[in-house]
């Protein structure tokens, strides 16, 4: 069974597992989809906004008019040291870069442009920006173009603390530059005697970009966190209900084999006996005759009580009961007499102690006594200590219900087999290894009369320690 049950669990899981993945990958593709056109309505607006305020404009308004200055101002001076090959062209270039970056970044006004953009469009949410510069390159005399910043290098002359993996930070805080928070991208050629080229790229978001997603997808993430719970729940139930299935599977298998080997044996017998009494030398002695009627009818009587018993537990889910008012004490003093004289040839030491003389009950005697007697027989034939002992106590408890407490040294009940121990058919498995006949059915009918009066059993047992069965008799019950 164990090794048939961990492929089951180990199948389960891994289907679980492909269920999971499969699940996780579609909300990632929902989420990629959502984040590529989260707030594209508005950065489309934005985009037409922008592109009409730098009309002829670099950048932000004014943008232009700094690089052309700049560029008036030391373009011989750029093109002198480049026509000649000087070294120092490299270290001009930067220092130049780094003069108009500077400039762009003090007279930038792209945040008095969102807040007109915002107002026009009535947009509520608090917006981050970046204003970056990707490339910037000047063409002489027609010539090709000479790169001045390119992105793909670190410069030393140009302020760190400006450079960028994705290029020099004219403006904003946005820390996170991407394509699906850019609004626009230029590569626009300035000329005025000299021409020149600059890349830049406009990224805007809101600050809470990440939570607004998030919101956007609660559902998704929502049906997709319940559709795992009960696939889960599923699971676990029809695994729990496959387990019982299973294991009743076993006990009514192991009940079957036990059956027909207690039914054998006397059967057995009582077929060994009768051909012994065709016998007709065996009946020449009448001394002979005895013993063998006596063996019969022992069987007999064994075979019969095996039915019986079959058939009583066969009709427990339909008990009639004849409820009577009785003294408990009384009952348990008549009844624990006959169990005494019952064990009179045996090593067992019996006690009772009346701890409560409100023993006034409601209950069907019949039932109630039998019941009494599944738990002193297991008592007994469940025990191997050399002087088997046995105590009955009634008393009240501390919400004033009665109680009846059955103590015993025996062998005792593990935690585990505790849980099972009322199970039709079940007996532990040291049950088996003591060899003790039984059909796994005395604690199951002791449980059904229990149900069936309205009261509770509990059981406190550990292995070799012995075993104490408490019942509790409500207020209601007397």
């Amino acid at each position: 069974m164990k090794r048939s049950l961990a492929t089951y669990i180990g199948i389960s899981i891994i289907c679980f597992l492909l269920l999971a993945t499969v699940q996780f990958i579609l909300v990632r593709n929902t989420y990629e989809l959502t984040n590529d056109r989260f707030y594209f309505s508005e950065r489309i607006a934005m985009k037409e906004s922008y592109s009409r305020s730098i009309k002829n404009d670099k950048l932000f308004p004014g943008g232009s008019e700094i690089i052309d200055g700049f560029l008036s101002r030391h373009l011989n001076s750029l093109h002198a040291l480049y026509k000649s090959g000087d070294p120092a062209f490299e270290t001009y270039k930067q220092v130049f870069a780094d003069s108009i970056f500077h400039e762009l970044r003090q007279k930038e006004s792209i945040r008095r442009f969102l807040n007109k953009f915002k107002q026009e469009k009535k947009v509520t949410d608090s917006l981050d920006y970046a204003l970056i510069v990707e490339s910037l390159s000047v063409n002489f005399d027609n010539d090709s173009y000479i790169p001045i910043y390119d992105k793909r290098k670190r410069y030393p002359l140009i302020d760190s603390a400006m450079q960028e993996e994705a290029g020099v930070r004219i403006g904003g805080n946005l820390r996170k530059v991407s394509e699906q928070n850019k609004v626009n991208g230029f590569s626009i050629r300035g000329t005025q005697g000299y021409a020149y080229r600059i890349n830049f790229e406009l990224h805007v978001e809101p600050y809470n970009r990440q939570s607004a997603i998030l919101r956007q997808m609660s559902m998704t993430f929502s049906l997709s966190l319940l559709s795992i719970l009960i696939v889960i729940t599923l699971f676990f139930v029809t695994f729990r209900n496959w387990v019982k299935q299973k294991k009743l599977s076993e006990m009514k298998s192991d009940f079957i084999n036990n059956i027909t080997h207690e039914l054998h044996t006397p059967l057995a017998t009582i077929i060994v006996a009768n051909k012994n009494l065709q016998n007709g030398r065996i009946l020449e002695r009448k001394e002979n005759i005895q013993p063998l009627t006596d063996v019969i009818q022992r069987q007999s009587e064994r075979l019969k009580i095996l039915i019986d018993e079959v058939l009583d537990i066969a009709s427990t889910n339909r008990i009639a009961l004849d409820e009577k008012e009785y003294r408990l004490n009384d009952l348990l003093d008549e009844l624990l007499l006959d169990y005494r004289l019952k064990l009179m040839d045996t090593n067992i030491e019996l006690v009772f102690h009346k701890e409560t003389d409100k023993d006034l009950v409601r209950f069907d005697k019949f039932h109630f006594t039998t019941m009494l007697l599944n738990i002193f027989d297991n008592a007994v034939k469940y025990n191997s200590n050399e002087i088997k002992k046995l105590a009955v106590t009634t008393r009240a408890d501390r919400h004033g219900d009665l109680q009846v407490l059955i103590q015993d040294n025996g062998v005792g009940i593990s935690s585990e087999d505790i849980k099972h121990v009322f199970e039709k058919f079940y007996r532990a498995p040291d049950q088996y290894k003591m060899q003790s006949k039984g059909l796994g059915l005395g604690l199951y009918y002791v449980k059904k009369i229990i149900d069936a009066h309205g009261w509770s059993i509990r059981v406190d047992s550990k292995p070799s320690k012995g075993s104490q069965f408490i019942i509790t008799i409500p207020h209601s019950n007397k």
